[in-house]
């Protein structure tokens, strides 16, 4: 496990080299490209070269083993701050600031200044020897450039629906009604993907060189890696574990939310949008994308990833990994708050023997979360269909409004587990252990 001391700075030491200094060059670019661009964009130039040479002054520091780093207060302050509910509503809370101001943060120079700080923040970070001990594993690096790409590429799409809304309200087309001209696959599309096999190849060769391969020793039965988690692809899945039962948790849940977010453009009545980037257009369909594919994927993945820790335990991201730690389990279901907390009476209990006296003993121990589930996925949705949602249901019709509906609900079923498994301690409402019903 690394500590804080000189054999630490001396090990990371040339990895911060290395950031700051693509940081600084990233900024010295952009500076001269602001430059030759002249106007305003020389004011912004200015800008651009004293983030280069912070991350330059940065650099030299690393280089003589003396890396800044965030102050312990900081890290602190954040440690304390996230846990699972607040990193679950504050990124919630960052993603709508994002989509009620993204004119605003479409901006070039905004977007560059927000790429600035998550660089800053990062490079910081890593002069602590817990954060490097989790992000530099060779398995989460990758993980960590893809947190970087995916902010790239959805701040570029964001960027390009907001003028392309932004064109419709003056009544002009988008701007994929500009590119009308075709392009033959040969010779041009041919040469993109040759150029962009042999860049990505140089890349992999340069990877595999510079990262050691997490290769470890032979599988031992008898002595399991503690936390044992699954590739970063299957760890959101392995997060839903700890909320649903494993069949729920590993196929119908993915399965409803992958098919219910490849069925939005199906269900989704509108036109507009359809062939271009926009989300004035497709509103409804835009937000329930978002919120599945960052909320409840891309969330999952980074929490199993960076916050999980030894016994699965929550940390946070400056904490020592303390194999020791072992989770509160002090989980219970909803017919013993509804039979015991609410009612004061014991929980009812079916009878030894089968049959159907067994069967409706065990319906009427359940009865709270039944008609709970019977509440969220009939009531709920048919009031919607009455009231909020009415124009839907006149324009999408029947079959494929209940469709949908039943879709969102089933989505929205896990963040609403999550907050009342981290507040209630819930941990099933419907728990049929006869019958391997658990919900």
């Amino acid at each position: 496990m690394l500590v804080d001391s000189s054999e630490f700075l001396e090990e990371i030491a040339a990895t911060l080299v290395g950031l700051h200094l693509v940081a600084a060059a990233m900024n010295g670019i952009a500076a001269w490209r602001g430059l030759r661009a002249g106007g305003g964009a020389r004011l912004r130039a200015g800008a651009w070269l004293a983030f280069a040479a912070l991350f330059t002054l940065f650099a030299i520091w690393a280089g003589q083993h003396t890396p800044p780093g965030l102050p312990d207060t900081i890290k602190t302050a954040i440690d304390a701050a996230l846990g699972p509910v607040t990193l679950f509503f504050g990124s919630l809370a960052a993603l709508t600031v994002l989509y009620l101001g993204r004119e605003f943060f479409v901006r070039p120079w905004v977007g560059w200044c927000l790429g600035n700080a998550a660089m800053l923040f990062f490079n910081l970070s890593l002069a602590d020897p817990h954060f490097a001990q989790t992000v530099l594993k060779p398995d989460n690096v990758p993980i960590v450039a893809m947190i970087f790409l995916l902010g790239y590429f959805l701040w570029l799409g964001t960027a390009q629906a907001v003028e392309n809304d932004r064109r419709l309200r003056q009544g002009q087309g988008p701007r994929e009604k500009d590119f009308a001209e075709k392009t033959l696959v040969w010779p041009d599309l041919v040469y993109i993907e040759l150029i962009c096999m042999v860049a990505l190849s140089a890349v992999l060769i340069v990877w595999a060189l510079v990262v050691r391969a997490p290769l470890e020793q032979p599988a031992n039965p008898s002595l399991t890696p503690n936390p044992s988690k699954a590739p970063w692809y299957f760890v959101g899945l392995q997060e839903m574990l700890v909320f649903f039962d494993p069949a729920m948790a590993g196929v119908v849940l993915p399965t409803l939310i992958i098919l219910g977010l490849a069925l939005i453009p199906f269900l989704d009545f509108k036109t507009e949008g359809s062939g271009y980037y926009s989300i004035a257009g497709r509103r409804f369909g835009y937000l329930v994308f978002m919120f599945g594919f960052l909320q409840l994927w891309i969330l999952l993945i980074l929490v199993g990833t960076f916050f999980r820790g030894p016994n699965w335990s929550f940390f946070g991201l400056y904490e020592p990994r303390d194999p020791h730690r072992m989770p509160l389990f002090q989980n219970v279901n909803l017919a013993e708050l509804f039979w015991t907390s609410l009612l004061g009476r014991a929980v009812p209990r079916p009878m030894a023997d089968g049959g159907l006296a067994r069967f409706t003993a065990i319906l009427w121990r359940e009865i709270a979360g039944i008609a709970v589930l019977l509440v969220y996925f009939l009531g709920i949705p048919l009031v919607l269909g009455r009231t909020l949602m009415r124009r839907y249901l006149a324009n999408m019709g029947k079959a494929r409004f209940t469709a949908m509906v039943l879709l969102l609900m089933m989505m929205l079923a896990l963040p609403i587990k999550m907050i009342l498994r981290w507040t209630c301690h819930l941990s099933y409402v419907v728990n049929m252990p006869e019958y391997s019903i658990y919900f």
